[in-house]
Formats: structure tokens, C-alpha cells, sequence
């Protein structure tokens, strides 16, 4: 019998990975996660965006606008990237790729550079033309961050929990 030909490549694997933490975040417009990988494609961290630990995600807001920020999600919400970063226990990232859903913020860029990672592989870059991103790009291109922009060769990837399929 031949092995299997249609199976998933690494970078699908690691974004399919980011695409399912992802699936954690209870933010209603945006869910965005991220996965940490060493060199040898090991995963050494996954996040997602959401509130800081103890912040209750029934007690702080949602919204995308208000009379204030404070009246927004955007000072309290923790980044896919940084979460992913703070949740590796301190092993050392140098040397990693990050693979995520949505390129990362200027404030997102500086913990990546921070921390050794060496590679960005993103799928959507919808705020290219934003301040943040284009600061960000800069970051990361002057520290020598490699971005590379996700090309699967899957268009889809179904999981199923029914056993019968195991």
C-alpha cells in the first residue's frame, strides 16, 4: 500500500493550528490566534485574543467604539501574538516562526522582535494601510523579521469529532 499523497503541508498544519485557537476567542468582530513554532517544527505556544487572565470577559466591553477607549475592547484585549508569547513558559523563542490569522500590530511587532522570533507567516494583512501596520512592517523588516504571506495549497481543512471517522 502507498502512503497518503493529499496530506496537509507544515505551514498548513502550524495556520491550521492558529485558525483553531482562534476559534477560543470570545471577541464578537475579530478572532485572530497564533502559533509558535521552533526551526525543527516543533509548536512551542499557541494564543489567542481576549481579556487578560481574572479581567471577566462579561464585565469589560466588546464594542469596537464608545464616547472613550475605555468604553472600547481595545486597551484591555490581549493580542493572539502576545498571548502566545507570555504563554510559553519562558522557553526561549529565538530562532521561531509565528504563524497567525492577521499581521501583527506595531505593539504585537515590538514583543515578536523582542523575544527572537525570526519569521511572521500571516494569512490576512485587511489593515495594510493602517498607521499600526505600516509601523509594524517597519519594525519587523529593520530587526530582520522575515514576512511571509500564507499560501495554502488547501483551500479547506474539515475536522470531525465523530469517532466513526478515526
Amino acid at each position: 500500500m502507498a502512503k497518503r499523497e493529499n496530506y496537509i503541508s507544515w505551514d498548513e498544519y502550524f495556520m491550521g493550528i492558529a485558525l483553531l485557537s482562534a476559534k477560543r476567542s470570545k471577541d464578537p468582530s475579530t478572532q485572530v490566534g497564533a502559533c509558535i513554532v521552533s526551526d525543527d517544527n516543533k509548536i512551542m505556544s499557541v494564543g489567542y485574543n481576549g481579556f487578560p487572565r481574572g479581567c471577566s470577559d462579561d464585565e469589560y466591553p466588546w464594542e469596537r467604539s464608545g464616547e472613550s477607549s475605555n468604553d472600547t475592547k481595545y486597551p484591555f484585549v490581549c493580542h493572539a501574538e502576545l498571548n502566545a508569547i507570555l504563554n510559553s513558559g519562558g522557553h526561549n523563542l529565538a530562532g521561531s516562526r509565528i504563524y497567525v490569522a492577521l499581521f501583527p500590530c506595531n505593539e504585537c511587532a515590538k514583543a515578536i522582535i523582542q523575544c527572537g522570533i525570526k519569521e511572521v507567516v500571516y494569512m490576512s494583512d485587511k489593515y495594510a494601510d493602517t498607521q499600526g501596520t505600516i509601523a509594524s512592517k517597519r519594525m519587523l523588516s529593520s530587526a530582520g523579521v522575515k514576512l511571509t504571506k500564507f499560501e495554502p495549497t488547501h483551500k479547506r481543512i474539515e475536522i470531525s469529532f465523530d469517532e466513526s471517522d478515526v
